[in-house]
């Protein structure tokens, strides 16, 4: 049984024993290891269990968690390695005889000596690492555009969207190489991709995996073995994601939001980075269920697909109707993501960009104070608080994608209407005008000024 050593803390020199396949560390009462300390959240750390052995995962803690002294999202973990939280240090032990034979010890020498926090050896180490990661995601993007023809931008977005932890709902009529798209990013991001159909008759079972009754037959004993459906991947290509009905589109709730699955009484982590990257068909064709609010506030973009230009099309169809096989070459792995994401989460970012992110998720809410005349008239429901946080997090990571350290509010313009477009609802009198959220978006971006000297 693997445990852990506690080093240092309220519960120093105690050996605690991880249990079950997922092991909360936090200060609320309901987990496995209390930390009655101010510099824990109520549900910082777990430990669980994967395929390629015990991981640790951070629970979007507000002050981190520690592996061998970085910071980290989701690590792979193995005897000897020493966490952090707060001021509780605890070394991990797997339990295995090889591990019992070597004690654990108390200091862990970092492999390089790390820049100290703020300084000008750490500033220049982040902005090589920007320029370096820029550079992979141009190369992911080259990738992708030797088997999708045109959408740059569209490409542009959903890796924005990746770097920045977020999920992404691509719709558009069918042929436009939506279920292409993900499947070739799945290829050039050496990830594991699973793919979904969603139909009519789908079960949430289908999607999170089911119990199975399996007998010994030697001696007759009967019990339950959980088996893990296609959402235990790191990328999950949920495919037409509007032809199955709202019970079978809510198994992915859980999974979005906090990254875990809850099945038969049962909760299993999943191993990071995980992104659902959805399709769509437009609702208007017959066969469809409209995604609910909940579900659709979950998606970081929702991302419209149009026709190609002509150019395009008769390019599409030259080279797709002759015999050849494209090689794409694997050029980022889940490790430099969750570098990426840490990078991109940790950017520094001015009052003024944060004031006007916010300021623009409050306008599209007709009961604000400060709403414009045509959100009042056009619209029924606006962004939540969510929308401010997306236009924070993807502006840096559109900052991050072009090799920059300095987000301005030209990235969150940049962003804003594949964050805005799918939590602004309109009424009858913007349908009777054929006024659609898109529209509404562009003008709130051209009306809505920049914070000036007397909001501050």
């Amino acid at each position: 049984m693997p445990t852990l050593q506690i080093l240092t803390g309220p519960l120093k020199d105690q050996t605690v024993n991880i249990t079950g396949e997922r092991f909360v560390m936090g200060r609320e009462r309901d987990c496995e290891l209390l930390l009655d300390i101010p510099l824990a959240s109520r549900h910082h750390a777990c430990f669980y269990k994967a395929d390629d052995g015990w991981r640790i995962q951070d629970l979007g803690s507000v002050n981190g968690t520690l592996h061998n002294g970085a910071k980290v999202q989701d690590a792979i973990l193995a005897s000897g390695d020493k966490i952090a939280i707060g001021e509780v240090i605890m070394v991990f032990n797997d339990g295995t005889p090889a591990a019992k034979a070597a004690a654990p010890s108390t200091t862990v020498a970092p492999s390089a000596p790390q820049p100290e926090a703020g300084s000008p050896a750490q500033d220049a180490a982040i902005q090589a690492l920007v320029q370096q990661m820029s550079l992979r995601t141009k190369a992911i993007g080259r990738e992708m555009g030797k088997v999708i023809i045109g959408q740059t931008e569209i490409v542009s977005q959903l890796l924005t969207a990746i770097i920045s932890n977020g999920h992404v709902l691509m719709i558009g009529m069918p042929g436009l190489a939506k279920t292409t798209m993900i499947r070739t990013l799945s290829e050039v991001i050496d990830l594991k991709f699973n793919r979904i159909q969603f139909t009519p008759d789908l079960m949430p079972s289908d999607i999170t995996g089911t119990d199975v009754l399996e007998i010994n037959d030697a001696t007759g004993h009967k019990e339950y073995r959980f088996i893990k459906g296609p959402i235990f991947c790191n990328i999950l290509l949920a495919d037409e994601i509007n032809r199955t009905p709202p019970k079978t589109q809510a198994a992915l709730l859980e999974a979005m939001q906090e990254h875990r699955v809850t099945a038969a009484g049962h909760t299993y982590q999943l191993t990071l980075p995980f992104f659902v990257l959805a399709t769509q068909n437009p609702l208007e064709q017959e066969g469809t269920y409209p995604l609910p609010e909940a579900q659709l506030d979950r998606f970081m973009f929702s991302i419209y697909i149009d026709y190609p230009s002509a150019e395009e099309e008769e390019e599409i169809a030259r080279v797709t109707t002759k015999r050849n096989k494209v090689e794409l070459q694997k050029t980022m792995n889940s490790k430099e993501i969750l570098e990426l994401q840490d990078v991109v989460r940790n950017m520094p970012v001015s009052n003024h960009v944060v004031k006007y992110a916010t300021r623009l998720a409050r306008s599209t809410r007709p009961v604000g104070e400060h709403a414009p005349d045509f959100i009042k008239k056009w619209i029924h429901c606006g962004a939540g608080p969510r929308a401010s946080q997306y236009l924070v997090l993807a502006a840096k990571g559109h900052a991050v994608s072009d090799g920059r350290l300095l987000v301005t509010t030209d990235d969150v313009r940049a962003i804003a209407r594949p964050i805005l477009r799918h939590r602004m609802f309109t009424n009858f009198a913007a349908d009777a005008e054929g006024m659609d959220s898109d529209k509404i978006v562009q003008r709130l971006i051209e009306e809505v000024p920049e914070p000036s000297e007397k909001d501050y």
